[in-house]
């Protein structure tokens, strides 16, 4: 298993809106594609003072399947319009960790 982890940041008065755009429309768009080997997507928020932080937590089955989500250049942000117009700063590219032991309980 593969997780795609990404960041980005607003300002305290867009965090809101950013929140609204990636639970409304991100994250639902990116599940109709049906990409085999895509698992699940976590979105986290973190209040950093005069900033708010986002993590997105993208888990797949396989390289293959992050490929097909991103193309061949596969690092690179998903970020839409909407979303980037209130971000004040993101992640350029996405990292990618090889899941060696993931416990549900």
């Amino acid at each position: 298993m593969i997780c795609r982890l990404w960041r980005g940041w607003t300002t305290r008065e867009n965090a809101d809106a950013y929140e609204r755009i990636v639970r409304g429309e991100v994250i639902p768009a990116i599940e109709a594609r049906n990409i085999a080997g895509f698992r699940h997507i976590d979105l986290m928020r973190r209040d950093c003072g005069d900033e708010v932080e986002f993590q997105t937590l993208m888990w797949f089955d396989s390289l293959d399947a992050i490929i097909a989500f991103m193309g061949a250049d596969y690092s690179r942000s998903h970020v839409p319009d909407a979303a980037r117009a209130v971000l004040k700063r993101f992640d350029a590219r996405a990292a990618h960790y090889e899941v060696i032991d993931r416990r549900e309980q």
